[in-house]
């Protein structure tokens, strides 16, 4: 478009292709590419003179236009490559939604105040198909089998903690405590599609026993509150734990059988991640690794 308004502004070769730092060859080979492409002669030639053809004067009209578009978008890629402008959506499962995302975020936004952020605060398999259906960048979760088809990138561990009320029998002291030992009394449990309770059911099942939790929820603010009131404890890990700590419970390491989840990333394997959703993914490997 640039060669072509330089040639119908200034009508000569030699001049136009100077403007646009083209030997007159080259600027000769594009003009006639551009009317290949547009199957009509933009410009009358002889060996003395250049006219616009009734063609290149309607394309005139339009091309300025043309021009300024193709530079906005091309403006608003560069933008997006340089993290002025763009998106970055995640999913988080609660506790971790409450604990890592909200440091992640402002920090990522003292340093990019341009890009726009969202967050998803779901349980584990929702949050994997939300990646799956390319809802969301990724999302930070607990590692699934199930999902082979998508990446995942281990960030960290998390171990298991008991909770129990200062005047619950599991309370009154914070040594370590084996989990069969706490078996006998009523559990407050996440529901089964959680990933919390499948690891608490696989660690029950290593020990030769079953689990069946006096109740079963969704949120670790209700586990909390019921903990309070002593109608049970609970097997959660630290990061969830950590959420409600300030309930006032007494936490109590688990052990015989430990258990521990693989913390980490989950983003689908095909296509490249947006600059800004990687940019998002080096910050929050850098404060896990400093350990924030």
């Amino acid at each position: 478009m640039r060669a072509f308004l330089a040639l119908a502004d200034t009508l000569s070769f030699s001049k136009a292709a100077q403007q646009v730092c083209l030997s007159q060859s080259a600027l000769s080979t594009l003009i006639g590419r551009l009317e290949e492409g547009f199957g009509s002669r933009l410009f009358s030639r002889t060996t003395r003179s250049v006219a616009l053809s009734a063609a290149g004067e309607v394309l005139v009209l339009h091309a300025q236009q043309l021009l300024a578009d193709i530079e906005r978008s091309a403006a608003a890629v560069r933008d997006v490559t340089a993290l002025h402008r763009g998106r970055v959506a995640l999913a988080a499962m609660p506790s971790l939604a409450a604990r890592l995302v909200p440091r992640l975020f402002r920090v990522f936004h003292a340093r990019h105040p341009d890009i726009a952020l969202s967050l998803a605060d779901t349980l584990s398999e929702p949050a994997f198909e939300l990646v799956r259906q390319g809802r969301v960048d990724f999302a930070i979760t607990a590692a699934n089998p199930a999902y082979q088809d998508l990446e995942y990138i281990p960030l960290t561990t998390d171990e298991f903690v008991l909770l129990a009320a200062p005047g619950h029998p599991l309370g009154r002291d914070s040594s370590p405590i084996r989990l069969p030992e706490t078996l006998p009394y009523p559990h407050i449990s996440m529901s089964r599609h959680t990933s919390v309770r499948q690891y608490v059911d696989a660690a029950a099942l290593q020990a030769g026993i079953n689990f069946y939790p006096a109740f079963e929820v969704d949120h670790l603010a209700t586990i909390g509150a019921m903990v309070v009131e002593e109608l049970g404890v609970a097997a959660l890990p630290s990061l969830a734990a950590d959420v409600i700590a300030s309930a006032g419970l007494v936490r109590r390491e688990l052990v015989d059988p430990v258990i521990r989840r693989s913390i980490g990333v989950v983003r689908r394997s095909e296509g490249a991640p947006t600059p800004a959703a990687q940019a998002m993914l080096a910050l929050l490997q850098e404060q896990i690794a400093d350990g924030s």
